[in-house]
């Protein structure tokens, strides 16, 4: 249960801090930044306990890289998106309801390419800092992990929104920043990057179990 309560505030914290300056942002703010550091500070923080997930895509990305049990994955996945509706539901009462405009119109192609790119750099970037035996005992696997974030989200946030986590693109979705109809194509292209990850991350180091 350590596990789970650990990727719960991870994720928690993670999904609050976008939705705390994504929506109404406020003036000076700039959110990758901002994201990026949350995540960082959570990954030092539990990533001896929970291996540091906070994320569906990463959870797959890891299991199927041999580190994760899969009796745990379940529990991950259940954690990370409760985590996010959480993280939801205390933006909406922090922002004291605000009205947001309607969900855009989504360019499917467009998304699901922006999305599965950097959804493969960030898993391919959590396996490689913290799974690998050739880097174990780093202690730059969080910086490394939450600036492919902020990179993601400076390079792909106008075309996507820059979720890269499908436990994000839910909270998001109940932001009302997401229409639910189109949280296919974050849990299409995020999973689809985390699984490629995996298996190149497998196939450039045969030698690392």
């Amino acid at each position: 249960m350590k596990k789970y309560a650990v990727e719960l505030i991870g994720t928690f914290f993670l999904v609050l801090t976008i939705g705390m300056t994504v929506v109404q942002t406020p003036t000076g703010v700039i959110p990758p930044l901002a994201i990026g550091a949350a995540l960082m500070v959570m990954v030092y923080a539990g990533g001896h306990i929970s291996g540091a997930h906070y994320n569906p895509a990463v959870t797959l990305a890891v299991f199927l890289r041999g580190r994760c049990p899969a009796s745990d994955v379940p529990g991950y996945l259940i954690a990370q998106v409760v985590g996010a509706l959480f993280a939801a539901q205390a933006t909406l009462y922090l922002k004291h309801g605000p009205t947001l405009p309607p969900p855009g119109t989504p360019d499917v192609m467009r998304w699901l390419i922006a999305e599965f790119l950097f959804t493969f750099a960030l898993a391919w970037v959590v396996l490689n800092v913290a799974t690998s035996k050739a880097t174990a005992g780093n202690s730059y696997f969080g910086l490394a992990i939450a600036f492919t974030v902020m990179a993601g989200a400076f390079a792909m946030g106008a075309i996507s929104g820059a979720a890269f986590n499908p436990a994000v693109a839910v909270g998001v979705a109940s932001l009302g920043l997401l229409a639910w109809g189109n949280l296919w194509i974050f849990l299409v292209a995020n999973f689809a990057g985390g699984a490629l990850a995996a298996v190149a991350f497998k196939a450039l180091n045969p030698q690392d179990p």
